[in-house]
């Protein structure tokens, strides 16, 4: 547990998952796709062979929930035939009345950290450059890892990486390999979202997925 000014940083507890599903579903609802699945994902993923529980963290104020952030176990398949751990990341929030006032770059700092002290090299994931770039990560490219199933000339900078150990990637060439938990089907998310209060799906400008 650690504070940072009026914020405590802890793992996850069990009675938490349903509040930490309803603050998912809160921060990504009609951000990537009219609703979202990332709350279902998360449900999923806690029982994943590759979740990692030490890197499972929530983020409060005041007692209250505010942000989340988790870890999940992966591969990159070198082309080298070696098979390189690495970890991937999230899905990760913060409220959406608190966004862009520096507690995502708070709860990111700390988790890397703690990723870092249990020894894992390298975190892979899909996100937001301006944004990640302040929590030293950079194009996943530059250390010549590619994304699965990505054409050779499609757009990559969605992917990104960070190096938790310098150098743990030096002479790694190949490609990286999402959990399979992160694949959720549409049924699964509709009848698990019926359990949360109705909330309108909206087609919106800069939407990724329909």
């Amino acid at each position: 547990m650690e504070n940072i000014k009026n914020i405590t940083i802890r793992r996850e507890k069990a009675e938490d998952h349903r509040i930490v599903e309803n603050l998912v579903r809160e921060s990504f609802w009609n951000v990537y796709r009219p609703g979202c699945s990332e709350h279902y994902v998360i449900h999923v993923l806690r029982d994943d062979p590759a979740f990692i529980p030490e890197l499972d963290f929530v983020m409060e104020m005041e007692g209250e929930i505010i942000g989340q952030n988790m870890f999940m176990k992966t591969i990159i398949e070198a082309d080298d035939g070696r098979r390189i751990p690495v970890l991937t990341m999230g899905p990760i929030c913060i409220t959406p009345s608190l966004k862009r006032q520096g507690y995502g770059k708070a709860l990111l700092d700390y988790s890397l950290e703690k990723a870092r002290a249990l020894g894992y090299g390298a975190v892979l994931f899909e996100g937001n450059y301006n944004f990640y770039s302040k929590c030293g990560f950079d194009y996943a490219r530059k250390f010549g890892i590619r994304y699965h199933d990505l054409p050779e000339d499609a757009d990559d900078s969605f992917f990104l990486c960070r190096e938790l150990i310098p150098a743990y990637l030096k002479d790694v060439t190949g490609v990286y390999q999402t959990p399979q938990g992160y694949y959720v089907e549409d049924a699964h998310v509709e009848a698990f979202d019926k359990a949360f209060p109705p909330k309108e799906k909206l087609r919106l400008p800069g939407q990724i997925f329909g």
